[in-house]
């Protein structure tokens, strides 16, 4: 059982200081998550919207000055200051950009980390951005079907080439190329991201934080997808994150009985801080939930 601290939203300096303190906290790594930009105008439904507006459900984490730093700019970055602290992409929309570049970003970091680099990946649901960078909103399904395989190729050090039925990439050389694979964890709970997750991927990351009788349905929608896939005996990282009261024994029950790995938690991010206060005031707010989450649940977890 292992325990990621989740940055989103946060000041990036802010964040950097967490995940420096989580490295020495005991967590096991820290979540980032993936946004370009705050459009001022935007169609697009965020996809698991309850609002009529379709506005992501974000409560009031996500205005306009909400810090989306690069996600592998930011692990390149914090790497360097930490030790064992593991990075992973909750979720990076990876068919926003083209391939090339993810390969090369994420192999980067993957190399200046050490290995550290955990990669989860979407879809996304904000056309804005996919319209922005030049990729199709309409087939990013199919392509990040066709990517995570191209991803693993490219990453496999010497000459590679891909082809498959959205990506051609004729030899080449992409170095420095990571020492061992990059992990990639398929995120969201819809019926193709079960089964993206399922064939494609070394595990499924949870799309936000479910009350528990949520959590089991999904969770049981993956097994069956696993088992659909084939994949049931297979080594297979579950990420969850809950909206329940932290309980070390909870956590067990969800281990023992439906093979998850791995909690995401935010208790940085929930700490009742004054948003009005200064930077460095609301900075140690955040760290002493940090260390007192750390100091009831983490180390508990053995």
């Amino acid at each position: 059982m292992r325990f990621h601290q989740a940055l989103t939203f946060l000041p990036v300096d802010q964040a950097f200081a967490l995940a420096r303190a989580a490295d020495d906290q005991g967590y096991h790594g820290v979540f980032l998550s993936d946004h370009m930009f705050f459009p001022r105008e935007r169609t697009s439904r965020y996809t698991y919207s309850t609002t009529e507006d379709g506005a992501p459900g974000y409560g009031d984490h996500w205005d306009p000055d909400t810090h989306w730093p690069d996600p592998f700019c930011f692990i390149s970055a914090a790497a360097a200051v930490t030790t064992h602290l593991q990075f992973t992409t909750s979720v990076y929309i990876a068919p926003a950009r083209d391939l090339v570049t993810v390969a090369k970003q994420v192999g980067t970091a993957a190399v200046l980390s050490g290995g550290r680099v955990n990669l989860g990946v979407g879809v996304g649901w904000s056309k804005e951005e996919f319209d922005a960078t030049g990729q199709d909103f309409t087939t990013r399904g199919r392509r990040l079907d066709d990517m995570i395989p191209a991803l693993r190729a490219l990453w496999a050090g010497g000459w590679v080439e891909y082809h498959g039925p959205c990506y051609e990439v004729p030899a080449l050389r992409m170095e420095p190329s990571p020492a061992r694979p990059v992990p990639i964890y398929g995120g969201g709970h819809s019926p193709p991201a079960f089964r993206r997750a399922a064939t494609l991927c070394d595990g499924w990351i949870a799309a936000g934080a479910y009350r528990l009788d949520e959590a089991r349905h999904h969770l049981g929608q993956l097994a069956q997808a696993r088992t659909h896939a084939g994949r049931d005996d297979e080594p297979f990282a579950i990420f969850l994150s809950l909206a329940e009261r932290p309980d070390i024994d909870l956590y067990r029950r969800l281990e023992e009985d439906y093979g998850v790995t791995d909690f995401t938690c935010g208790p940085a991010l929930t700490a009742k801080v004054d948003r009005s206060a200064p930077g460095p005031v609301q900075l140690q707010g955040r760290l002493d939930a940090s260390a007192r989450f750390a100091e009831q649940v983490v180390h508990k977890a053995g």
